[in-house]
Formats: structure tokens, C-alpha cells, sequence
């Protein structure tokens, strides 16, 4: 199974994808690892990020999406943005979309050893987590 790790930062969609064949986790280096949305205000705009999603899928052979949570409120809560580009991915057809909290993913380091691996960003380890979590 392919599945796409994600953290939404802003107006980008941090990626990172790891193939689950054979019980092993595989991390893949793939040259895109962030999306962005441009103009969240302009139709052409939403309509080509869209796009730009459903063919990253597709072209990744994606099976399941991880999305780090947000919170909803608060001083932490994301921002605008980051709502319409989480809903314009689950608006795929491709691929499952699930959610992980960070609470799960603080769990999840601090019973497990977790080692990146190489080609791995230091901006992607929290979208990397997020695709550890629900396997």
C-alpha cells in the first residue's frame, strides 16, 4: 500500500510518501514534496490546485491519505487556508483520506524508535510520522 503523509502549513501541503509492500515500510523520494495553493480566493486558482492534487495522487499510485489534524480553535488553531485545502483533498476520488491528532503522533515517538531516513527533509518528519501512525 501507498500512503502520502500530510502536514498543512500556511497554504503548502507537505508531503511524504512510504509504500508498505512485503510488511516493510519503504520511505519513497519523490522530487515534489510540498503543494501550494497560490490564490485560496480565485476559482481558477482552487480549481488548478485541485488538479494538482488528483494528479499527484495518481501519479504516485496513492492508496490512502494521512492528514495531521489541526486544531480547530485556539492558539494553535490552523488558519483559513489550511480548512480549504484539507477539503479540496478529501474531495479526491482516487485515494481514503484519514486524520491523525498530534497527540497521536507524540505517542507514537515516544513508544516507538523512530529513524528518518535519508532524503528525507527536516520540514517533512511530521507529515513522515503521520503515515506511521495508522499502519
Amino acid at each position: 500500500m501507498i500512503i502520502c503523509g500530510v502536514e498543512l502549513k500556511s497554504n503548502n501541503v507537505i508531503v511524504s510518501i512510504i509504500d508498505t509492500a512485503n510488511n516493510d515500510i519503504n520511505y519513497i523520494d519523490i522530487k515534489v514534496k510540498k503543494l501550494s495553493l497560490n490564490d485560496d480566493q480565485n476559482q481558477t486558482s482552487i480549481v488548478s490546485f485541485k488538479n494538482q492534487i488528483d494528479n499527484f495522487i495518481q501519479e504516485n499510485t496513492i492508496d490512502k491519505i494521512v492528514i495531521k489534524k489541526r486544531a480547530k480553535k485556539g492558539n494553535f488553531a490552523g488558519g483559513v487556508i489550511t480548512f480549504k485545502i484539507e477539503s479540496i483533498i478529501q474531495l479526491n476520488s482516487h485515494c481514503k483520506v484519514e486524520f491523525v491528532t498530534a497527540q497521536a503522533i507524540t505517542k507514537y515517538l515516544k513508544n516507538n524508535d523512530v529513524k528518518f531516513p535519508d532524503g528525507l527533509n527536516k520540514y517533512q518528519e511530521q507529515a513522515y510520522l503521520s503515515t506511521l501512525i495508522l499502519l
